[in-house]
Parts: C-alpha cells; structure tokens; sequence
C-alpha cells in the first residue's frame, strides 16, 4: 500500500505516518516543507494508493481567514492532487450542532448552518466540498487524545488552577464519546483499504465516559490530585461570553481559559454512534484508556 499523508508533523498524521509504516507501507510524509498546500494543487503530487488529509487549522481561537484557508481551501486543494486516489480526510464531530446536545448521533445530522467557530464551519464547509467527490471517507473523530496530543492535554493543564483547582462547567455527568489517537489510527489505515466502502464515518473509543470521570482518571494518571469543582452552565456561559468580549477587545492572541466552544463541549453530552464505521470499515475501537498519560 501506498499513502501520502498531509500534516505529517502534526499529531494525527504523524500518528498516522508511524503507524502506516509500522504495516510496512510506503509512506509519502508530507509537511509545508514539501507543500504548502493553500497555494494550490500540487503538480508533482506522487502516486499513491490513498492520501490521508490531516492536516489542520485547529482551534477556537484566533483570526478566522487564516483557519478557513488552511481547512477549506487547502483541503480542496489536496482533493484537486489526488484525483485517482482513495481520499481520507480527518474531519471533526465539531460539526454537529453546538446548540443541542449529541446524542449517540448519526453522520447525517451534520454538517449544519450554525457554528461558534471558524473552524468548525470551516471543517464543515470541507466535507461540503468533498460531497461529489468519488472513493473518499470522511472520518469524524471527537476529543482526540494520546502521545503527542498538543491541543487537548495542554488545554486541560493550563485550566487547572495552582495546581490544585479545575472549574467544570456543568455538573461532570455529561456524556462524551472521546477518541484515543490509536483508535483514530486505525480507522484512518482502514479507510485506506478500497475495499472498505466510501462515505462518513464517526469515530471514537468503544464507549462514551462521563467527562467528570475522564478527567480525574486523566489527571491522576498523571500524578495530579486535583479538585473538580461543578460550575453551574448559566454561569459558565456568562463567564465566557464576558471573557472573549475582554480577550478580544484587548486583542489577545491566545483564547481565554474558558470559551463558548469549550462550555459546548463539557457541559452538553457529545456522544456518537459508531454502528456505520463497525460495519463499513470494519472498526472496532478500544475502550477510553489514560493509562499512558504519565508518558505523554
């Protein structure tokens, strides 16, 4: 099997890189070293089995031309490469509806028209682009975590105050289905296979978690004995409305330590049902598991 594989330096796709050769695939590892793929198609793109897009514009902070550049027009322009290969593109549960809770959701109930971010419309608008597209997947994977996360693990350690404190919006029962960096892995190699069939595929652990529950069996497994402290989502919403108005009007560059996106996501349940990705790519996810995160 041949792969090329976008965002090779970033978590997922160096994720996805590792474990491709790890099978013994020739892996065509690309950064914006090799490519800078919102300049344009690349003429001199190889020939490959299947490309892996997983590279990202990530966030819910910051200037939004910049996020839908890199996530719509990049993505269109890794679709225009490839045109004979099988496409995976890794996209987000983020585009389901931020309003309402996601409750064991099926892949057609997104993408939506309404979003708190440039880059869940944007992912959003990508999937759209990709809808005539023949022999692609789409994989929408929710809370990616594991060796070399660089988004959430450090966002939930830069939220625990003095060591000792994390606020939770909500009241830490709220359901979420998270998704462990190998189980994404394995779902992405297995959308490489042409024998799996194309379409939309959520992807996550076996089970979803209460995310009070994972986030003490995270933080103690990295030797931290933090306090959960429940804040009521009234309040919360409040809290954060106020604090991007203040972050924005003072022009940071860096998002405030609790947003609108974040509160969407702890205080709401966010749960996916998996039944299209057992069945049509054949997957079959390990449990939610911090075992380790010492190590991470």
């Amino acid at each position: 099997m041949r792969i090329a594989v976008t965002g090779a330096r970033g978590f997922v796709g160096g994720a996805v890189c590792r474990a491709a050769a790890d099978r013994g695939w020739t892996v065509h590892a690309l950064t914006r070293t090799d490519w800078n793929l919102t300049t344009g198609p690349w003429p001199g793109a190889p020939r490959v089995d299947a490309v892996v897009h997983a590279a990202a514009a990530v966030g819910d902070w910051g200037p939004p031309a910049p996020v839908w550049h890199a996530n719509l027009t990049g993505t269109r322009n890794v679709a225009a490469s490839f045109p004979g290969a099988r496409l995976v593109h890794i996209s987000t549960a983020s585009v389901y509806d931020p309003f309402v809770p996601t409750v064991l959701a099926d892949e057609e109930l997104a993408p939506v028209r309404r979003y708190l971010t440039p880059y869940a419309a944007s992912k959003a608008a990508a999937e759209r682009a990709l809808s005539g597209r023949p022999d692609t997947v789409v994989l929408r994977p929710h809370a990616v975590y594991g060796p070399g996360d660089r988004t959430l693990l450090p966002r939930v350690l830069g939220a625990v105050r003095g060591g000792r404190l994390l606020l939770l919006p909500g009241d830490g029962t709220a359901l979420q289905s998270l998704t462990h960096i190998r189980n994404l892995t394995d779902a992405a190699l297995l959308a490489c296979d042409g024998a799996t069939a194309p379409g939309t595929y959520n992807i996550a652990d076996a089970d979803p978690v209460p995310i009070g529950e994972a986030l003490r069996d995270l933080l103690a497994a990295r030797g931290l004995r933090v306090q959960l402290r429940p804040l009521p989502k009234g309040a919360a919403s409040w809290a954060a409305t106020a604090a991007e108005t203040a972050w924005r009007l003072a022009r940071r560059p860096g998002p405030p330590r609790i947003t609108r996106y974040a509160i969407s996501h702890l205080a709401e349940e966010r749960t996916l049902a998996l039944d299209a990705a057992r069945k049509g790519l054949g997957f079959h996810p390990a449990p939610t598991s911090f075992d380790d995160a010492a190590s991470w």
